[in-house]
């Protein structure tokens, strides 16, 4: 039940703000030194934070304990795979386009939440993910003389996040959210410090602070998006995660010196109002 859904909008419009920064820190430390190791680093601090929240938790290790680990394994290797292929995607073709892209990650939810979550899927929401994979074509323009194969990273990465979605919806059935949360990170300082390591380069001492606020950015915007699912409904509050696309265009313009195409603001528009759709379609009580 909503207890706050005016408090909800602000911290998830936050939260947003928060990712569209962090995006903007990845670029450039992704540009600079290779992903692998900015991604460990990541992980590094993200691991800390949500081993630090568990030793807080009233019910102790009960608060960490899970039937599901096995599925906590997967979603932590496709949580990690998926940051380091957006990371690298805004190395190659820029903030802007690349998180245009991967705004067709909520209709991959829609699409993956009936063969994983046993949902049913009315006409109207699978019409919803037709409209945003036009919306993604009209950005990708196949056929045009423009298009890489770079542009396909994000479709990538909205992928992998939207499987890690639904699978987080299906562990966290009969079980406490907070397992989910905790494990990911934790599996995942494993694996990125297994990958990271082996690719560590010398980090100037400027670059240092970037790290760090990058990485602090990263606790800050989780943190922020749990405490937001805490106050508010989901339906009520995903509207304006939209926020995120508008956010990274202003510093990618801004900052990169990036170039909104008329074709990317067009085909965000309708990948952006087809999620919106389908979310309106969620809330009146369409089958899924």
């Amino acid at each position: 039940m909503t207890r706050a859904p005016t408090l909800g909008i602000w911290l998830m419009i936050a939260a947003v703000f928060s990712f569209a920064v962090q995006d903007g820190f990845s670029r450039y430390l992704a540009e600079t030194y290779n992903t692998q190791m900015v991604v460990m680093v990541r992980y590094w601090v993200f691991a800390a934070f949500v081993i630090v929240l568990a030793l807080r938790r009233p019910e102790g290790l009960a608060a960490i304990k899970s039937t599901k680990l096995h599925w906590h394994v997967v979603r932590a290797v496709l949580l990690v795979a998926e940051i380091c292929v957006m990371v690298y995607a805004y190395t190659l073709i820029g903030l802007i386009q690349a998180l245009a892209i991967f705004t067709i990650c909520p209709l991959f939810v829609v699409a993956m939440s009936g063969p994983v979550l046993g949902e049913r899927m009315s006409l109207k929401r699978w019409l919803a993910v037709a409209i945003g994979c036009v919306g993604v074509l009209v950005i990708l323009r196949p056929g045009a003389g423009v298009f890489t194969w770079a542009a396909l990273l994000p479709v990538a990465s909205a992928f992998m996040f939207a499987l890690y979605s639904v699978l987080t919806r299906l562990t966290t059935r009969g079980e406490p959210f907070f397992a989910a949360f905790f494990w990911p990170p934790v599996i995942g300082f494993v694996l990125s410090t297994i990958i990271g390591l082996p690719h560590w380069q010398s980090v100037a001492p400027f670059d240092w602070v970037y790290l760090m606020a990058y990485a602090a950015v990263c606790v800050i915007s989780n943190w922020l998006l749990q405490k937001t699912y805490e106050v508010a409904e989901a339906s009520v509050v995903q509207p304006f995660a939209y926020f995120q696309i508008v956010f990274v265009t202003v510093i990618g313009i801004v900052i990169y010196g990036e170039v909104l195409r008329p074709e990317v603001a067009i085909g965000a528009a309708i990948v952006v109002l087809a999620g919106l759709y389908a979310l309106t379609q969620a809330r009146k009580g369409t089958p899924a």
